[in-house]
């Protein structure tokens, strides 16, 4: 009788361990958040041609209209990596409709899984970008001006 109350009390405690450890994981896997950054500096990155944009609003909304130079991330997910930069520190940023959207996430942990380690998010989204009287770019224009720049 006492080994069995021993062996429940030791397969408790070794249950309380396993919540605990997944606790734990779920902890550092929320303070792994992107950062954001603001329209200004998103402004002046593009303006110096060094970040490198990832719209993951679907190819759809990609042709109807995008920040200029962003990738079309539906498009190239399955081989992101070709668009984007060999420098793993290189300023990366995703964004999607609005500050409300999620969608940017699977372009930001697509980039953190190639590990590059400079990933942020433009909150504001297209929604953003065209509330602060910013142009779009069509999938047209973007293919005249040679792409997006990606190195």
């Amino acid at each position: 009788m006492k080994l069995k109350v021993l062996c429940l009390a030791m397969l408790a405690l070794g249950m309380m361990n396993c919540v605990s450890f997944a606790h734990a994981a779920a902890e550092t896997k929320e303070e792994a958040k992107v950062a954001d950054i603001s329209l200004d500096d998103l402004k002046k990155a593009i303006a110096d041609k060094k970040v490198t944009l990832l719209d993951c609003n679907g190819s759809e909304s990609y042709k109807a209209g995008h920040i200029p130079g962003a990738v079309d991330f539906n498009a190239v997910q399955g081989e992101l990596a070709k668009s984007l930069p060999e420098d793993k520190g290189a300023l990366i940023v995703a964004y999607c409709g609005s500050e409300k959207c999620p969608a940017y996430k699977a372009g930001a942990d697509a980039a953190i899984k190639l590990g590059y380690t400079n990933v942020k998010h433009f909150s504001g989204g297209k929604a953003g970008w065209e509330k602060a009287g910013e142009k779009f770019e069509t999938a047209e224009a973007a293919k005249m001006d040679g792409g997006p720049v990606a190195k």
